[in-house]
């Protein structure tokens, strides 16, 4: 149902309890998710929250707007029918993280990386059990097996909800990291934003900013915060 921008087609959304969660329902009817599973969530705030986004709709439903309906959809669709590709394709941007990629100038730029990353690689390393090596080289470094293997055991943990929140943050901050971090309550929503855009939030102290590149960062911020807002309806 959800993908494209369409007419709203009901009066009101609500939620009724299912064997296992909680039904987003559009007068007294079920919804369904692009790939036609029912959209059911294990949290009653999630299902309230998710059929807020849908009593929001005015004259059109616009998926853009919709946040916490298209993660729900994407557990549903995506993270849980293909979860081992989705923890592969996480646990390789560990081989990129883009806390363990420093500059090695400016002395201001070098200081800010250090200052934000270096606690969350440290916390990476003493509460995940995963050491990752820092380079300020161009070319990948290769990340210790170890480091790798604690990595995905972490996210073998989590249930199919926390895991599409962990893409959803890893593939909007580009780091694995940032990404466990905010599913373990390191940080919140806005400091896992923060950390990712340091690099060019110095570009713009620098040399100003404009409107392609604010609007892309506005977007980034926006996936991280609905994957923050998503992971606290699940309680």
């Amino acid at each position: 149902m959800l993908g494209k921008t369409m007419k709203r087609f009901h009066k009101q959304a609500g939620v009724a309890t299912v064997e296992g969660g909680f039904a987003v329902q559009l007068d007294g009817r079920g919804i369904k998710t692009p790939a036609g599973r029912k959209l059911e969530v294990p949290s009653e705030r999630l299902a309230l929250a998710i059929a807020a986004e849908w009593d929001a709709q005015v004259d059109e439903i616009r998926p853009a707007t919709m946040p916490l309906t298209q993660l729900a959809s994407t557990a549903l669709d995506r993270v849980g029918p293909e979860r081992a590709a989705i923890t592969e394709q996480l646990r390789a941007y560990a081989g990129t993280d883009l806390l363990c990629y420093r500059a090695e100038s400016p002395s201001d730029l070098v200081q800010m990386q250090t200052r934000a990353w270096q606690p969350l690689l440290d916390w990476a390393a003493t509460h995940l059990d995963a050491t990752l090596v820092t380079t300020t080289a161009l070319i990948a470094v290769d990340q210790p097996d170890s480091a790798m293997t604690a990595l995905a055991a972490k996210l073998d943990s989590y249930d199919v909800w926390r895991l599409t929140v962990a893409q959803a943050a890893c593939a909007a901050s580009g780091s694995l990291v940032l990404a466990l971090a905010l599913v373990e309550g390191r940080v919140d929503g806005e400091a896992c934003f923060a950390a990712s855009n340091i690099d060019e939030a110095h570009q713009i102290a620098l040399w100003g900013d404009d409107a392609e590149a604010a609007e892309r960062r506005a977007l980034l911020r926006r996936d991280i915060l609905s994957a923050a807002e998503m992971l606290a309806f699940l309680g």
